[in-house]
């Protein structure tokens, strides 16, 4: 664990806008991304965006059922190696290895006839202009079978924080994804769960778009 923290940081370093913390997430917050991960009938088909080190993918590997596939949408080459390492050695995630995939992209280069009950996103909206972030949120929709359940997360209050240290172009983004971010919400938005016990403190959203 250690490792994963020194190459999170490292990373963070040369790439902070697209590896949006410090720290990977903590296991509460992990979980409460996972939780529509239930095993039923049907063989489950997941997606996780942005996996970095692979905390939420854990959580995720002790939820799937014995037929799930896991496929780990990752952009840095570092953490996708690290990834697949992981698959060879961690002993929770080797025993899914076989069912698991690591593929390295951006989640836009995916195709939209590859068809997901879950989507599970660990990206940092709120580090990227307005635009890619309407591109990124259609992209995941884009991703989900009929009934399919998109989940992420944001740091409690993260925008205004945000906006009180930037500058004008800085705080008129952060405006930008807040009012792109509440409509669709507002419009899919179908449970949400706060998470104190990380940090910083972080909401997660699930979503549908029936």
């Amino acid at each position: 664990m250690l490792h994963e923290h020194r190459l999170f940081l490292r990373e963070y370093a040369r790439h902070f806008h697209t590896t949006g913390s410090l720290v990977p997430s903590s296991r509460w917050l992990a979980a409460a991304l996972a939780s529509y991960v239930v095993p039923g009938q049907q063989p489950l088909r997941i997606v996780e965006v942005g996996p970095g080190t692979g905390a939420v993918t854990r959580a995720l590997a002790r939820r799937l059922g014995p037929h799930d596939q896991l496929d780990l949408v990752e952009l840095n080459p570092r953490f996708a190696e690290h990834l697949r390492e992981c698959l060879t050695r961690d002993p929770v995630l080797r025993p899914i290895a076989d069912r698991t995939r690591v593929i390295q992209a951006a989640v836009q280069e995916l195709p939209q006839d590859r068809q997901y009950h879950l989507v599970i996103s660990g990206l940092p909206l709120n580090n990227f202009a307005a635009e890619l972030v309407e591109q990124l949120l259609n992209s995941l929709a884009g991703l989900l079978r009929p009934g399919g359940t998109l989940s992420f997360f944001q740091y409690v209050a993260i925008r205004k924080l945000r906006a009180l240290a930037g500058g004008r172009a800085d705080r008129a983004r952060l405006r930008a994804i807040g009012m792109l971010l509440q409509r669709t919400l507002q419009a899919h938005e179908v449970r949400r769960d706060l998470v104190l016990r990380n940090l910083p403190p972080a909401w997660v959203h699930h979503l549908r778009f029936d």
